[in-house]
């Protein structure tokens, strides 16, 4: 039984969040605890990403986190495919039955690598100190790109350019950045203490799997009251789909002229679906955010095959 918990944690993880929330909305009684419940996990999911991340970079020696040709190929790969459907976006009609598809595809695919892929790459046998090395590269872009492009997409009346770039810039980067900082600094001011966290590094992963249930119980939050027809959210399903397999395909393949073929499939396929879904709240058509909870499912069932398949 303990084997496959942690075999298929995400899968019941993703199963639990979204029960949970359907559990709450068929109970009335339970309806007026809501904005003290929602408040209560917006302000926990960025502490445990925080967290996560945090044990993750304590694991990995600085010196370790050298950047590699493999990675500038998926930063470019994201990049041009992130400008692309940008364009495509700014070029639908806002009104049009795509306009939200390609919007979502284009969140998916600048996404940065989520904080847990180096903890389940670690697992699959990978290459966790390039995986955390491409985390930082790609969150780095994304701290750049994404108040760049957005502004144009969805232009915010009376705000100027550089105050819409900054205001998306303070949002991201702290998050993005300071556990690594963090980490370092406890490594060499507190040795003790490191040697301390060191021991529960292990943690991580199932940080990870409290945040996915959180990050799925808001999915489906926004699914149960979205207004938007279901033949929308078919597509959106379709969306992630097809963007998942792309993503941890064409990592996979770039990965095997490197001999790293695990860590790169990650790289690229493993997304902090949580960035998906706040960016899409905040600055794009609320609907599109669905597809980050939609991509989550795709990729933790991937996962979740692929370290039952390690277990073998």
């Amino acid at each position: 039984m303990m084997r496959f918990i942690k075999d298929w944690i995400l899968v019941i993880a993703m199963a639990t969040g979204a029960s949970v929330y359907l559990i709450y909305h068929s109970i009335p009684a339970l309806h007026p605890a809501g904005p003290v419940l929602e408040k209560i996990c917006t302000s926990l999911q960025p502490l445990l990403l925080f967290s996560m991340l945090f044990l993750s970079f304590c694991k990995i020696e600085p010196h370790q986190l050298k950047p590699h040709r493999w990675q500038f190929i998926l930063l470019g790969i994201q990049a041009v495919m992130f400008l692309i459907f940008a364009a495509a976006v700014y070029f639908a009609p806002e009104e049009g039955l795509w306009r939200i598809p390609l919007e979502a595809a284009m969140l998916v695919l600048i996404c940065p690598t989520a904080n847990a892929c180096a903890v389940v790459t670690g697992k699959l046998g990978g290459d966790m100190a390039g995986v955390i090395t491409y985390t930082v590269l790609i969150n780095l872009l994304v701290a750049v790109a994404v108040p760049a492009v957005i502004p144009f997409l969805h232009p915010m009346e009376g705000v100027p350019f550089s105050l819409a770039f900054n205001h998306i810039f303070v949002k991201v980067f702290p998050l993005l950045i300071l556990p690594c900082l963090c980490a370092w600094l406890v490594r060499y001011l507190f040795p003790r203490l490191y040697r301390r966290i060191l021991r529960h590094v292990g943690l991580s992963f199932y940080l990870w799997a409290v945040c996915l249930t959180l990050a799925i119980l808001m999915c489906t939050r926004s699914i149960v009251h979205s207004e938007a027809p279901g033949a929308l959210l078919g597509i959106l399903a379709a969306v992630a789909l097809v963007v998942c397999i792309f993503n941890f395909g064409v990592g996979r393949l770039v990965g095997s002229f490197f001999d790293r073929t695990v860590s790169a499939g990650q790289a690229l396929g493993q997304k902090n679906t949580i960035l998906i879904i706040w960016m899409a709240y905040t600055f794009m058509n609320p609907v599109s955010s669905v597809v980050g909870g939609i991509y989550s499912i795709w990729q933790n069932i991937f996962n979740s095959w692929q370290l039952s398949r390690r277990k073998e």
